[in-house]
């Protein structure tokens, strides 16, 4: 079930309804707060109508019905997931890549099996390599007649204008706290409502990071990275502890939440700021997602990395 996001639930059911529908929809928001979910609920909805028996007036899909089954399996002939796949090194590619986009073709030059329709989701845009992001360009300006594209992206502004502008956008806000609880609630049975309510504060309206907070137990780190913006680092101890608990390898996937909650952290501090403080935090934030945006890009040491971002912190509580 798809929660906090009715108003683009009704935009795209009203299309599918209608079948006045884009052939493309930019799905657009912060990390976390249900966008590839959407896609892939409104990939099977559009399949799962389409084939028949008619599925719910809403937008979830039964998980008995057919569709949902054959998805759930990955085996759907009419669907196709675009992500960044596994390496064989162990973790994630940096990026979709040409081939990837151009393997659609073996699914639109054929007429669809199951129906009239076919889905394709793309999670997310942003990680498009230049190329693929050209070929996939091709696509969407000749899409084939009942192909619905459905393409993630959380930093819509990066991609390429001819991209935005083939595209129908609904936008994606952070959920709110009664939304994170019931979610929290439901996906982490027999917490207590303390820390229910802990990971609510810290997710800040996404349930990707409270689940990463509450999993990859990232709230210590968070917090030692709050006691740097407050407090600074004069002995480089704090940083030290960062770097030291974030550095080996099998850190990596914890680095990697790290990496994306720091940007948030120091923007949520700067709105309690005022003035020079203000100016101060608003300096760290912009050198903080530079950091981070380039970090995973050039492979950059993971330690090295935290502790130039410790410093990033700690220029927050400089005395004006």
């Amino acid at each position: 079930m798809i929660r906090g996001h009715d108003r683009a639930i009704g935009q795209f059911l009203s299309a599918w309804t209608s079948r006045r529908l884009h052939h493309a929809w930019l799905l657009a928001g912060p990390k976390g707060v249900g966008k590839a979910s959407f896609a892939r609920a409104a990939a099977a909805k559009v399949l799962s109508d389409a084939a028949g028996p008619a599925a719910d007036a809403g937008l979830d899909v039964a998980s008995e019905h057919p569709t949902a089954r054959l998805l759930a399996a990955g085996s759907h002939p009419d669907f196709r997931l675009l992500e960044r796949l596994e390496r064989p090194t162990g973790g994630l590619a940096r990026n979709i890549s040409v081939d990837q986009v151009r393997s659609l073709g073996s699914l639109l030059s054929v007429t669809p099996s199951l129906s009239s329709w076919r889905a394709i989701v793309i999670d997310s845009a942003d990680d498009l390599e230049a190329s693929a992001a050209n070929a996939l360009l091709k696509m969407l300006e000749e899409p084939p007649a009942n192909t619905l594209f459905f393409l993630v992206s959380h930093a819509p502004g990066r991609l390429l204008p001819t991209i935005r502008s083939r595209c129908r956008r609904l936008d994606f806000g952070r959920l709110d706290d009664e939304v994170m609880t019931s979610l929290l609630t439901h996906s982490i049975p027999g917490e207590s409502s303390h820390k229910i309510d802990r990971l609510v504060e810290f997710g800040q309206g996404s349930m990707r990071r409270a689940m990463d907070i509450s999993t990859l137990d990232l709230e210590p780190l968070e917090s030692e990275a709050l006691a740097i913006m407050r407090e600074g680092d004069p002995d480089n101890a704090r940083r030290s502890r960062l770097a030291g608990a974030l550095g080996g390898k099998a850190s990596a996937e914890r680095y990697a939440a790290f990496l994306e909650l720091i940007p948030g952290l120091v923007a949520r501090e700067a709105v309690g700021l005022e003035g020079v403080a203000r100016g101060r935090a608003l300096d760290a934030y912009a050198k903080a997602r530079e950091t981070v945006a380039l970090a995973p890009r050039l492979s950059l040491d993971a330690a090295a990395t935290v502790f130039q971002l410790g410093g990033i912190l700690a220029s927050v509580a400089l005395k004006p």
